[in-house]
């Protein structure tokens, strides 16, 4: 299994879930991925079809159409020092965003498809949880990538 974010961010601080997707967004801006558009189109998705990206306890996985923003294909994993809500009642709170933004629709299923199988593995979030820095955050995606 090979997952390796473009950007991750450890122990983050959001007053709620809109403010997390923003910090997704902002590593999508910072590393060129994504323009605001994206995160904007996130929260939108929330807004308007519900907290469906919250896919287990605990766990949301942002993402938006590809068109959206979306200037190349790549992904980003935040965690959150103090979980928010998404009005999910059965996996609310949320304190891991495991996020991607794919550049056409092909690219979409291809990255849910490579992202469940790291959201299958409960001692991977475990140790993505349990992060306290942004290096350590990325060491273990590195170490996944070594495998």
């Amino acid at each position: 299994m090979t997952f390796k974010p473009d950007a991750v961010a450890a122990k983050q601080t959001a007053a709620d879930w809109r403010e997390a997707i923003r910090l997704v967004g902002g590593l999508y801006e910072r590393e060129g991925i994504a323009t605001s558009e994206y995160a904007e189109a996130m929260i939108n998705g929330v807004t308007e079809f519900g907290p469906y990206m919250v896919l287990m306890p605990g766990l949301a996985m942002p993402h938006a159409k590809s068109a959206a923003g979306v200037k190349r294909a790549g992904t980003a994993v935040v965690t959150l020092s103090t979980p928010v809500e998404f009005g999910s009642p059965a996996n609310d709170p949320v304190d891991v965003l495991v996020s991607f933004a794919a550049g056409d629709k092909k690219g979409h299923m291809e990255m849910i498809k490579s992202l469940a199988n790291v959201l299958s593995d409960g001692d991977l979030i475990d140790r993505v949880r349990a992060a306290e820095t942004d290096e350590e955050l990325a060491a273990i995606f590195t170490d996944l990538s070594d495998d």
